[in-house]
């Protein structure tokens, strides 16, 4: 690692990073007018691609990517703006697939903050306000695209929607993805509420393609795109999708598959890049905004070899990952009690009956009882722990006592390293373990068992 490399993350880091300190308590807190004046400063570099703006609270990341690869697959230079990312910065920049090199970190850093240098310049003695992790990064993501002359964009937000730094641009098309609890204290502990703040992306005369599927959600984002004009694809409306049970699995993991329809071809039968009969739900919403670029713009017109080719090559971390064998070793970024649900589906339908061994870490603003509840009735035992390359992490003797008030027992191994070793011993070969509860957690555990993966590097990758 480079004295430059290092000192360009010293400096995002070293700026107001709610990835590592929680989301503020008031949303009003998130502006946008800092991250037009910067993007403008920097010459607009998002104004010459075609953007899919994708938000959400499950499955936003998963079905960004699965669009993006299969964009790529039909020879479409595209750009895959991400977060957060899972071990290194350079992971929430890629096109076509690979991730920015460290040395054009380093040449983006440096543009950024000259245009920051500029605004403040132009405050004129009074206070400017400096940027703030994500946006700096945001920006950066739009800069390297347009440097390397991406067709298309695939922008996913980062928190919300509204006021999210992402929601500066003038999109072809706006996705949101399924609705469900999370980030309560700054978007609202309904889900009428978060979907209004996931809905702010919408914008006047663009055309939607949404996946909420809850009464309540529907009926907001409904009213966002019938009062901005924006033509809206539902789920189960104008696109449809049959996920297709796999066998009960005898040996081990099995890959579903799904048919999916959209309002303007029948995409059939296709095998899932991912595991999971939520991933159905994610890769139809993705093939329904391929059919609607398709429509306007025809020369962006991805087919269905290129969407076989795409899913069969896809990997995308730390989404029922499996790391490890004999035993079976799954690492999950779960997050929130509805993905969390969706990864106890998994594991019941996808993987062969077994002994199971949770490791389980989570960070202090979730819902960690709903995350358990889902959880706790598939393992045979459970392990406590926190992840430590970041403060927000719960405390493994609070993630105990939830799960003592919900009738289990968990064992309290602060370390993740120790947690880990600790049910390996405990595990025979056919057995399974299951690490889960955090993005975070998933990140530091994937680094230790994963070939040519590294760890975080030091005080300025904590925030991972």
């Amino acid at each position: 690692m480079s004295h430059d490399y290092q000192e360009r993350l010293d400096y995002l880091y070293g700026r107001l990073n709610y990835e590592r300190l929680g989301m503020p308590v008031l949303a009003s807190e998130l502006k946008l007018g800092r991250m037009r004046r910067l993007l403008k400063k920097l010459g607009d570099p998002q104004a010459g691609a075609t953007i899919i703006h994708v938000a959400g609270t499950k499955g936003k990341g998963s079905t960004a990517a699965m669009a993006a690869a299969c964009l790529t697959a039909a020879g479409i230079r595209t750009g895959l703006f991400s977060s957060p990312h899972l071990h290194r910065l350079e992971e929430r920049f890629a096109v076509d697939g690979a991730a920015a090199a460290p040395e054009r970190i380093v040449e983006l850093v440096d543009q950024v903050r000259a245009a920051e240098g500029r605004l403040e310049q132009d405050a004129r003695g009074r206070t400017a306000e400096g940027a703030t992790f994500f946006e700096l990064t945001t920006a950066m993501g739009l800069l390297h695209f347009a440097s390397l002359g991406a067709r298309v964009i695939v922008l996913e937000v980062g928190m919300g929607g509204r006021l999210d730094s992402t929601n500066v641009v003038r999109p072809a098309l706006e996705v949101v993805t399924n609705i469900s609890l999370d980030h309560t204290r700054q978007l609202g502990d309904d889900l009428a509420s978060i979907a209004r703040e996931r809905g702010g992306i919408l914008k006047r005369g663009r055309p939607a393609v949404l996946g909420a599927r809850a009464p309540e959600a529907r009926r907001v984002l409904r009213a966002i795109a019938a009062a901005r004009g924006a033509a809206a694809r539902e789920i189960d409306v104008d696109f449809h999708v049959e996920s297709i049970p796999p066998a009960p699995p005898l040996l081990g993991p099995t890959r579903g598959r799904a048919r999916s329809e959209t309002w303007r071809r029948d995409w059939g039968e296709l095998e899932l890049p991912l595991l999971g009969s939520h991933q159905a739900e994610n890769a139809a919403i993705a093939l329904a905004a391929l059919d609607q670029l398709a429509e306007l713009e025809p020369d962006l017109e991805v087919a269905r070899e290129h969407v076989v080719r795409a899913f069969s090559r896809l990997e995308w971390p730390a989404r029922v990952e499996i790391a490890g064998s004999r035993p079976t070793l799954v690492i999950d970024g779960a997050h929130n009690a509805a993905s969390a649900a969706a990864l106890a589906e998994t594991l019941c339908l996808f993987f062969p009956p077994s002994r199971r061994i949770l490791v389980f870490g989570t960070s202090r603003e979730k819902d960690v009882a709903g995350q358990l509840r889902a959880l706790l009735p598939l393992f045979d035992r459970v392990i406590a722990t926190r992840y430590q390359h970041n403060p927000r992490a719960d405390a493994a003797e609070t993630v105990a006592e939830i799960a003592a008030l919900l009738g289990r027992r968990a064992e309290v191994i602060p370390d993740p390293a120790a947690a880990l070793e600790h049910a390996r011993a405990a595990a025979g070969p056919g057995d399974l373990i299951c690490v889960t509860g955090s993005l975070f957690l998933a990140a530091e555990i994937r680094a230790m068992v994963v070939p040519g993966v590294a760890p975080p590097l030091g005080a300025a990758q904590l925030s991972l």
